[in-house]
This record gives C-alpha cells, sequence and structure tokens, in this order.
C-alpha cells in the first residue's frame, strides 16, 4: 500500500486533466489480465470499474527512459465465481490512450459489500456475505485481543480493572449499537451487508 501512495503523490503533481476514456480502460484491462496470466494461468478475469472514481489524467513526461502520456485512476476487481469479488484500487501508467505501460493494484478496505458478493453473479450471495463476515469478526477479534492487553497493563500498573472493565463495556455496546443499527437498515442483504462493514469499520477503529 506504501508503494502504492507513492506512486499516486509522484505522479499528481504533473498531472493534467483530461476526460475518460474507454480506450484507455481497456488498454489497462487488457494489460492487466495478460500480466496476471503470465503469473498465473488459472488468473481469475477482472473488471475495471466504469464509475466516478475512475479518472484519465494526462502526464506528459518520461519516467526513465519511457515516455508516459497518461494515468488512469480508479477501482476494480478480480472476480471469483464462488466467492467475494477482490476488490481493488488501481493507477495504469500508459504510453497513449491504446497502450498501456505498467498496471499496479492495492486491495480495498473499504469495498462495498453489496458490490462484492454480487460482482461475479454467484447464486449463493448469502454464503459470500458469511465469508466476508468471518473474515471481518477475526479481523475485529484480533484488534480487541490487543486493546484488551494494553488495559490488562494498565491495571496492573493502577492496581485496579477499571480500564479492563471499561473495554469490556465498549465492546458490548459497540456490538449491541450494530446489531440495532443494521436491523434499521431493513432485512436480507442490506442488514448481512451492514453488519460485514460496521464490524470492518470496528477493527480498523481499534488498530
Amino acid at each position: 500500500m506504501m508503494r502504492f501512495t507513492g506512486l499516486v503523490l509522484l505522479l499528481l503533481p504533473l498531472a493534467v486533466a483530461a476526460q475518460p476514456s474507454d480506450l484507455a480502460m481497456k488498454a489497462c484491462s487488457a494489460y492487466a489480465e495478460s500480466e496476471m496470466r503470465t503469473a498465473d494461468r488459472k488468473a481469475k478475469p477482472i473488471v475495471l470499474d466504469d464509475d466516478q472514481h475512475r479518472n484519465l489524467e494526462r502526464y506528459a513526461r518520461k519516467l526513465g527512459s519511457q515516455f508516459v502520456g497518461f494515468v488512469l485512476f480508479g477501482n476494480g476487481a478480480i472476480l471469483n465465481a464462488s466467492g467475494p469479488a477482490v476488490e481493488f484500487s488501481f493507477v495504469c501508467l500508459l504510453a497513449d490512450e491504446k497502450r498501456a505501460l505498467y498496471f499496479f493494484w492495492a486491495p480495498r478496505s473499504d469495498a462495498p459489500v453489496l458490490t462484492q458478493c454480487r460482482r461475479s453473479g454467484a447464486a449463493d450471495t448469502a454464503a459470500c456475505f458469511d465469508v466476508l463476515l468471518q473474515v471481518a469478526e477475526q479481523d475485529l477479534t484480533n484488534a480487541y485481543a490487543n486493546r484488551f492487553v494494553e488495559a490488562r497493563q494498565a491495571d496492573a500498573s493502577a492496581g485496579n480493572e477499571d480500564r479492563t472493565a471499561a473495554f469490556r463495556r465498549s465492546a458490548d455496546a459497540w456490538r449491541a449499537y450494530r446489531d440495532a443499527e443494521c436491523a434499521r437498515r431493513g432485512d436480507g442483504d442490506a442488514t448481512k451487508a451492514c453488519l460485514v462493514e460496521l464490524t470492518r469499520r470496528r477493527a480498523r477503529d481499534l488498530r
């Protein structure tokens, strides 16, 4: 992720806004799939999102000995027929709108859960939500474990159980809030997506 951020910061100052191009999207998509198939013949198909996050910028500068005419930023996914899609953000460098030179992607932690489970057209979206919730709950458990150790250490120094008790109250109150908030948002997929998204957010907040 640091490499991805550094590349974006390097490219932004010299970029000049240009209109998004379907040709550039196709060139970058084809290049990315070719690179993935070179590394793994069983590589899954990818899709680049044609949405408000897509941005093609004119660059017009050499990187090393290679002239780069455009930079395409956006989001996309690696599709899985029987499970959640792997959501990512990407940077694609192009010599021109039809010729991609480089494609780099990094996983997205803020990807919409409904999109992630519906992209591949999998029949069993319920199983997809279950997988994502299990992963999110495990991340949260790991974050809780670290914070619990910190609370216990603070209590050991203070000679009481105040921090540990407060931590437990906080965890219980958050879970009650999450369940009530997601129930408020509706039934079915909306509730399941909400559970995943709020659990992911809680884990990030505790890191």
